[in-house]
């Protein structure tokens, strides 16, 4: 199995400078990125401006320039249940799928969408029709789009995708060749199961997102640092014959100064130190490397 991880990790870097977000990724050793379009701006993104298929063709140039590939993405963090902003989702995420194609990605993750007050059976018919305007930039790109789980500690009372028969259920209601699933380590340690999901998931099961936590809130931190059971994890994976990369979300293992779950008291006389330095989050990429080398290692998975 090949190591990832996300270029929001670098997301101190501006936000319109992916390749350097690339960079220094790869210089802490990681040959496969998670490109994130996670928090794309329609206004000021450079994958949404007109020219943005000459700054995709800069990130080809950096991968063939470095030696990586790019071989996972985020697609926008959207609610495709807002009405007043789906228009607004639907051409940031085509576009989005488009880039993915262009880049040879073939597994971008999302987020379906989320309202209070619906049945399971109301949440299927509604992402459903949500998703059908993206089939056909998924067919044309030849991209695989992955529902994600969460946890409760994140969605409160809406209902969402916990267990991954309920994830399995709804790629089978959906019925389309090019739907899948990723599996988020992270908000499955918040639920407290991970090996049975995984086991539900079987061949659907496409990309990890891999972080860890205290088993209370989403934390995105680096394995080791929660309670999460990589030996679970890792004999899931095996039974399944699980043919994806363990792609690293754990963009807080450095926290910044404003996360959802993590927010740092600012001192206005002086804020230097509000978030990490670059140097730091080289470190932490680093760290995160060794890890994920590791865990792969010791169940004789690694590969380079």
């Amino acid at each position: 199995m090949k190591i990832a991880s996300t270029t929001s990790d670098f997301r101190t870097i501006p936000s319109d400078d992916h390749l350097e977000r690339v960079r220094h990724i790869a210089k802490a050793g990681f040959k496969y990125i998670d490109l994130s379009f996670y928090d794309i701006d329609k206004k000021n993104s450079p994958f949404m401006l007109e020219n943005y298929k000459e700054y995709v063709e800069n990130l080809k140039e950096l991968a063939n320039e470095l030696g990586i590939k790019y071989v996972q993405a985020h697609l926008p963090n959207c609610n495709p249940l807002d009405e007043e902003n789906f228009d607004e989702y639907l051409e940031c995420t085509i576009r989005a799928i488009e880039i993915c194609g262009m880049l040879g990605i073939e597994n971008a993750v999302i987020h379906t969408g989320w309202m209070d007050n619906i049945t399971k059976e109301q949440y299927f018919e509604m992402n459903l029709e949500a998703l059908k305007p993206l089939f056909p930039a998924m067919e044309k790109s030849n991209v695989n789009v992955l529902i994600e789980n969460s946890a409760k500690a994140n969605m409160g009372n809406k209902y969402f995708f916990f267990t991954g028969a309920d994830m399995k259920e709804f790629i089978e209601y959906v019925n389309h060749p090019l739907l899948h699933a990723c599996w988020d380590l992270g908000h499955a340690n918040i639920e407290g199961h991970q090996y049975k999901d995984i086991i539900a998931l079987g061949d659907d099961l496409r990309a990890l997102h891999v972080h860890d936590n205290y088993g209370k809130s989403d934390q995105h931190i680096a394995l080791f640092c929660g309670t999460l059971n990589m030996d679970e994890v890792m004999t899931a994976l095996i039974d399944i014959n699980y043919k994806g990369y363990f792609t690293f979300e754990a963009d807080n293992t450095i926290s910044f100064g404003q996360t959802w779950q993590l927010k740092r008291r600012k001192f206005e006389k002086d804020t230097r130190l509000f978030n990490p330095s670059t140097e730091m989050l080289d470190a932490a990429e680093k760290f995160l490397f060794e890890i994920g080398k590791a865990c792969l290692s010791a169940y004789g998975i690694y590969e380079e």
